[in-house]
């Protein structure tokens, strides 16, 4: 079925300040790391098709509090009895460490606000979120009561929050949201805010939270900036109050409200870690604190083993973290490109040359090691579409292989064709055998079953006496030159008749795996200028610099 656009039925549903708001606009990145609240156990797990156990819950409480959240929220008690008894487990289990509280949500309406402190009893920390919608939609469709009757609604609750607290063992402190405060008139919002902060009386050892939720996006970015600053300085008490943001992502906006906000005024944020949640989700934690860590800035988050998170993510949730998710995402470091690879590799030379003191990689605005991703692996992959660059760079650093320059393009073209024929990705062991089977130790039209050398003029000259088999037939051929290499070649030139010119000869120790091992790499053209390349390995510097020539030969039309 298709449907039918018709633009004239939308309209802009958010309201701008009544004043100018735009101090955040000057500001150039956020500087320091917000208070963090994971939402994952509460508005993360109400979004699933499953919503998790309590067993998993316990367990995904016990990873947000290794990655650093000091503030998490666990449930809606009131709603389910999951909910009720996962907060009671953690309470009476003492699951929760001293430096984190504990966050429940509760509509204002007394028998939930009383099941809310019930299931909260006991606990040393914990903030009571109290919320109800005030936006025009919802007062007018929804609750169909004026402004006067949502701002009682809101004073009720709080009212109600003082007394239970002052009824039940524990330390609380209190959170309130205007819901759907993106649809909001900016002044309705600070009125009914101001309402319930003269309620509460926040001081500097019981501040109070004001959350900001961006329940459906409905502006540009700037636009909610500017609602945050004007609830920034407009707030009572705002020494004494936590401004949090809470948005969620139905534009793809998320992050750049919650970095504009925090630019605005704003202190605190709650969201989930990949950003899951109602509709298109809430905002990804992952991916804006890692924003910041990019510009120098500890998040007091630890995602240094990030694959490891995402694997207890997508196992309790059932949901999966997008290929090209950022940082999280199992493709985000990948570099199929061949000009990608190339800068990266020599990024990363520059890097080993220079001991520079920032990042600066192209085309990587984090170093991968950092959340414990691996170069080799994650970082240059092979395909059809891949370069040299990236096809040495893999060799060098998986398997020490150190190609010259102008033998990475034949490597290069001779991985790419392996991977368009067989239409997939070669991993770095893949990538390996088709250089050694290619390159490395050929030995099919032209042999070296052995060879003997004589020094002459005091070493100055070198005699090879060299058995070869070529094309099927057994040969004795000799020749001489300046080194044992040169007097092989002599001895293949002569012998054999095959003409061509030894262009380049290079060698090294392998660094990597078998270091007792040497290998050689040999340039060879024929009478016509055309290259030609081989390697040999083996223990022998000799024997591998002979094999280098010989596949080299063997890789030529000279013996086609």
């Amino acid at each position: 079925m298709k449907g039918k656009m018709d633009t004239s039925k939308y309209t802009r549903g958010y309201f701008m300040p009544p004043v100018k708001c735009l101090k955040w606009a000057e500001k150039e990145y956020v500087d320091k790391a917000p208070d963090w609240c994971s939402v994952d156990l509460r508005d993360g797990n109400q979004a699933l098709i499953v919503p998790m156990s309590l067993e998993e819950k316990l367990e995904f409480f016990k990873v947000l509090v290794d990655i650093g959240f000091k503030e998490i929220e666990i449930g809606f008690p009131a709603a389910s009895e999951t909910e009720y008894e996962f907060c009671r487990a953690l309470i009476e289990q003492n699951l929760i460490p001293d430096d984190v509280t504990i966050q429940v949500l509760t509509q204002s309406r007394e028998h939930i606000i009383k099941k809310t402190f019930e299931a909260l009893t006991g606990a040393k920390h914990a903030i009571v979120h109290l919320y109800n919608s005030t936006s025009v939609a919802q007062r007018e469709q929804v609750f169909r009561k004026s402004k006067e009757e949502i701002i009682e609604i809101a004073v009720t609750g709080a009212k109600l929050l003082n007394e239970y607290k002052q009824s039940t063992p524990g330390d609380f402190r209190f959170e309130y949201s205007p819901e759907s405060f993106t649809g909001t008139e900016p002044e309705f919002s600070l009125e009914i805010c101001n309402a319930v902060l003269d309620i509460w009386q926040p001081t500097a050892d019981n501040k109070v939270i004001i959350n900001l939720p961006v329940t459906v996006e409905m502006s540009s970015p700037h636009v909610y900036a500017s609602q945050v600053e004007y609830m920034c300085e407009n707030l009572k008490y705002r020494e004494n109050v936590i401004v949090s943001l809470h948005p969620h992502n139905d534009r793809g906006c998320a992050v750049a409200d919650c970095e504009l906000g925090l630019l605005a005024g704003a202190d605190r944020i709650e969201g989930t870690l990949f950003g899951n949640g109602e509709r298109t989700g809430n905002v990804d934690i992952v991916t804006l604190a890692l924003n910041m860590y990019t510009h120098g800035v500890d998040p007091k988050l630890d995602f240094s083993d990030i694959q490891s998170i995402t694997k207890v993510y997508e196992r309790m949730t059932c949901m999966k973290v997008y290929e090209r998710q950022p940082y999280s995402g199992a493709l985000v470091f990948a570099a199929f490109s061949g000009s990608h690879q190339d800068a990266i590799a020599k990024g990363m030379k520059w890097r080993e040359e220079k001991n520079p003191e920032h990042w600066t990689v192209p085309y990587l605005p984090i170093d991968p090691m950092d959340l414990g991703r691996q170069y080799d692996g994650d970082v240059i992959r092979i395909n059809s579409q891949s370069g040299k660059g990236g096809i040495g760079y893999l060799l060098q650093q998986k398997f020490g292989v150190d190609l010259p320059a102008k033998f990475r393009e034949k490597v290069g073209y001779a991985v790419k064709s392996v991977s368009d024929h067989m239409h997939k990705e070669l991993s770095p062991d893949e990538v390996y055998n088709v250089f050694r089977e290619q390159f490395v130790n050929k030995e099919t039209e032209l042999v070296v079953k052995e060879a003997h050398y004589v020094q002459e003029n005091n070493g100055e000259q070198i005699v090879a006496n060299v058995t070869v088999i070529y094309k099927g037939k057994d040969y004795e051929i000799s020749g001489r030159g300046n080194g044992r290499l040169d007097a092989v070649s002599a001895a293949i030139k002569n012998g054999l008749g095959l003409h061509y010119t030894l262009q380049n000869y290079n060698e090294h120790a392998l660094e990597v795996g078998t270091k007792s091992k040497a290998i050689a790499y040999v340039e060879i053209t024929d009478e016509t200028g055309v290259s030609y390349w081989g390697a040999g390995l083996h223990t022998d510097i000799i024997r591998s610099s002979v094999s280098a020539l010989i596949s080299a030969i063997n890789n030529s039309s000279l013996v086609k």
